[in-house]
C-alpha cells in the first residue's frame, strides 16, 4: 500500500493577516485586540477573538519583545517541586498572575548554587518582566545578574538578610526562637535535632540558630543531632529517629525537633509503631504546617510557613511594578508564622 511521500506542503505559521481576513477587520485592529490595547468596540473585539480561536492563532511574543525588550513572563526559580512547600507557593503566584497578562515560567535548582546561577542566566536571557527567586543567598555572579537586570526581583521565603530588590517571607530565626520557647515552656530538657545538612539549606540553618539561641538563654543545649542529605521523606524520618533514640538509651531524649514536617511525620510513625508515648515520654515538632499530614494518627506540632501568602505577595509586587512601569522597589514583607501545638507537644506548664 503506497503512502504520500511528502508532496503536501508544510503548514505555514498563521499571521495577523489570516486573522484579519477571517474576521473582516484590519490587521491594525486585530493587533490592538490581541494586545488588549486601544479603543475597540466589544463587538469587534469578540469577532477578532473568535476568529483567532477558530484558526488556532497564537501571537508571536518574540516580535513584541523586540520592540519592548521584555516578554510577559515571570521567571520563578525554586529549589524543588518534589518538596511539598513549593507547589503551594506556586499556587499563590498563579492566583495573582492569572488576572494579568503575565505568565509564570519555572526553573528548578535542586538546592545547588551553581545550578541556580545557570537557570537565572538562561531565564534572564529571555528578558522576563520580573524574577521571583527562593532565598537570599546566591553566588556573586547571580547577585550581579539580578542587580543589573533592571526588572523587579523578589526573593521569597526568607527575610533574615539583605535583599537585592524586594523580599517576601518569614524570619526563620524568629521561627526557631518561637518553637524553642514553646518547648522550654512545656518542660522538656533533653532535646535532639534532626534535619538537613545545613550549609546549603540556609533557612533551616537560620531556624537552628534561633532555636539554639533561646535554649542557651535557659541553660539548655542540643543533646544530640542527626543530619541527612537529599529530599525530605517519611522513610528518612523513621530511620533518623531510630538512630538518634538508640544512641541515647541510657539517658533518653525527651524531645525531637525536626527541620521539616515530612521527616517529623516519619519520626512520629516510628514512635507510635514502637509504643513510645508521644508527647508523654517524648515530644516532637516539625516545620512548614503541611496540610497533607493532617490525616496522621496524631497531629504533629509545627509552624505554618505562610507559603500561599508568600506566593501571592511576591506576584503582587511584580504585577504592580510591571503595570506602573516604575522604578519603585525595596518592599520587604515579613509574615508571621503561627505555632500549632498539635498532639505532639505538651501544653505550657502552669506555675505551682
Amino acid at each position: 500500500m503506497s503512502q504520500d511521500s511528502g508532496n503536501t506542503p508544510p503548514k505555514r505559521p498563521l499571521t495577523l493577516r489570516d486573522v484579519s481576513e477571517a474576521s473582516g477587520v484590519s490587521e491594525m485592529t486585530v493587533s490592538r485586540v490581541l494586545r488588549n490595547r486601544g479603543d475597540v468596540s466589544e463587538a469587534t473585539r469578540a469577532k477578532v477573538l473568535e476568529a483567532a480561536r477558530e484558526l488556532g492563532y497564537v501571537p508571536n511574543k518574540i516580535a513584541g519583545a523586540l520592540a519592548s525588550s521584555r516578554v510577559n513572563l515571570v521567571a520563578v526559580i525554586i529549589p524543588s517541586m518534589s518538596n511539598m512547600v513549593f507547589p503551594e507557593v506556586m499556587t499563590g503566584i498563579n492566583d495573582v498572575l492569572e488576572g494579568t497578562e503575565l505568565q509564570a515560567v519555572v526553573g528548578i535548582t535542586n538546592y545547588k548554587p551553581e545550578r541556580e546561577e545557570t537557570v537565572l542566566y538562561q531565564m534572564l536571557s529571555w528578558r522576563p518582566s520580573g524574577v521571583i527567586i527562593a532565598g537570599l543567598e546566591h553566588t556573586e555572579a547571580a547577585k550581579a545578574m539580578m542587580g543589573a537586570a533592571g526588572i523587579p526581583i523578589v526573593e521569597i521565603m526568607d527575610t533574615d538578610g539583605e535583599a537585592i530588590d524586594s523580599a517576601v517571607g518569614i524570619s526563620h530565626r524568629r521561627a526557631g526562637r518561637k518553637m524553642a520557647q514553646a518547648i522550654i515552656d512545656a518542660g522538656y530538657k533533653r532535646i535532639g535535632f534532626l534535619g538537613t545538612k545545613m550549609p546549603l539549606d540556609h533557612r533551616a540553618r537560620k531556624r537552628f540558630e534561633g532555636f539554639t539561641e533561646v535554649l542557651a538563654k535557659s541553660g539548655l543545649e542540643i543533646t544530640d543531632s542527626e543530619f541527612y542529605s537529599g529530599g525530605s521523606a517519611l522513610k528518612k524520618g523513621r530511620e533518623m529517629t531510630e538512630a538518634i533514640l538508640k544512641r541515647n538509651v541510657d539517658e533518653p531524649l525527651d524531645f525531637l525537633y525536626y527541620s521539616n514536617d515530612m521527616i517529623g511525620a516519619g519520626g512520629l510513625m516510628y514512635c507510635l509503631d514502637n509504643g513510645i508515648d508521644v508527647p508523654g515520654d517524648i515530644g516532637l515538632a516539625g516545620f512548614n504546617g503541611i496540610e497533607f499530614l493532617d490525616g496522621l494518627p496524631r497531629k504533629l506540632a509545627t509552624m505554618d510557613a505562610c507559603r500561599l501568602e508568600i506566593g501571592r505577595a511576591a506576584a503582587e509586587i511584580i504585577a504592580k511594578r510591571v503595570e506602573s512601569d516604575g522604578p519603585a522597589g525595596g518592599e520587604i514583607i515579613t509574615l508571621e508564622p503561627s505555632l500549632e501545638i498539635g498532639d505532639t507537644l505538651k501544653r505550657k506548664k502552669k506555675p505551682l
